[in-house]
């Protein structure tokens, strides 16, 4: 099993759901760079657990500990170390799990991939719990890049049926709009469905059930000529991290699979000169992106998430011990819904697969 990313900069991810703590460590980090600790908290509080009734009531402060690579308020160029320690586990409630496989969960896989040794409470390195160090790395890139007037942002696309506007049909999108999302527990560009889309959560969460949803993200201010063809391109590497987001079904870039229904004539992105002499497209179905390289518009790209698996209604499975099928209800904490927790996770991603790409040629920055 592998916790290690990265080709520029690497981040390894480590720990279990109920295990003591995790944790994550970012090498090759630019030595100097000076770290707001409430901004890294404010990313880790978007992302926490019992934050609301839209969210499972287990309750985590997620305050990392930094205990390599910084001194004196800023890095130090050794790797960066941060541990977040777990204080609000309840194994008993997995118990039934090491017989009985959920419906939608990695218990079944995961059990055959690493013997019956792989930790099942709740659900081990599994869990979206894991996406907490993930988000303190992506905070600390998210400070890299504003340094550079790189910012990331998103909104919740859809819930169910529920859906708000796409960031294609705004007119503009402003740095204070961004910023105000990250207030918000399902920002939106309209408003209006906000009252709508909670009412599907929390009839899901009555139901003994579970919904799920697209969000969309966005980066401003990205410079044209990051990236590579290929392999290391900028949708492959932002997909490969997107992916490793629990709960991640689908990722589409710009126009997405809409782009199919276009002629060329439509879906390409024709050039001009702005007012300033810098080169723009009037449109932006490649969602900033071309030949795997930006071309200076904003990265757009939305990714759906599934319904969370671990729900409240019985559900018929099988029993790994008595070798017969059987019923299983499961009982603890979940969320009905977690795409309003995994917009922090998609953008500190995202902040990741930049940084990385941009250490590749950083003198040029």
């Amino acid at each position: 099993m592998s916790g290690v990313w990265g080709n520029n900069l690497k981040v390894s991810i480590f720990g279990e759901s109920h295990g003591p703590a995790i944790g994550a460590s970012i090498h090759n980090l630019p030595a100097g760079l000076e770290l707001d600790q409430d901004a890294i908290l404010k990313e880790m509080a978007r992302r926490a657990p019992g934050s609301s009734d839209l969210t499972t009531p287990r309750k985590e402060k997620d305050q990392p500990e930094i205990i390599s690579g910084f001194l004196d308020g800023k890095t130090t160029g050794a790797p960066l170390t941060a541990i977040i320690w777990n204080t609000n586990t309840r194994s008993k409630d997995y118990s039934q799990m090491k017989k009985l496989m959920r419906p939608g969960q990695a218990d079944y896989p995961g059990k055959i991939r690493y013997q019956g040794y792989n930790d099942y409470r709740g659900s081990g390195h599994f869990s979206g719990r894991i996406t907490a160090p993930l988000v303190f790395a992506g905070a600390v890139a998210q400070q890299w890049l504003e340094q550079r007037d790189i910012y990331i942002g998103s909104h919740v696309q859809s819930i169910g049926d529920i859906k708000d506007q796409t960031f294609q049909e705004q007119e503009d999108v402003t740095l204070k709009q961004l910023q105000n999302f990250k207030n918000e527990q399902l920002p939106l560009f309209d408003g209006s469905q906000e009252k709508a889309m909670k009412d599907v959560i929390l009839q899901a969460k009555e139901d003994k059930d579970s919904v799920g949803g697209i969000v969309e993200t966005f980066v401003l201010g990205m410079p044209a000529g990051y990236g590579n063809p290929f392999f290391d391109s900028v949708e492959s590497t932002i997909a490969q991290l997107v992916f490793s987001v629990p709960a991640t079904k689908g990722l589409e870039f710009g126009s997405g699979f809409d782009i199919t229904r276009m002629r060329g004539s439509e879906s390409n992105d024709e050039y001009y000169y702005d007012e300033e002499g810098k080169i723009k497209t009037r449109s932006n179905h490649n969602g900033g992106i071309l030949g795997g390289i930006t071309y200076g518009m904003p990265i757009v790209f939305r990714t759906a998430i599934k319904a969370p698996a671990s729900i409240e209604q019985k559900q018929k499975t099988v029993n790994i011990e008595t070798g017969q099928e059987d019923v299983l209800e499961v009982f603890g904490r979940h969320d009905p819904c977690i795409v309003p927790r995994v917009l922090p996770v998609l953008e500190s991603i995202t902040a990741l697969a930049l940084i990385d790409l941009m250490l590749g040629r950083e003198d040029d920055l």
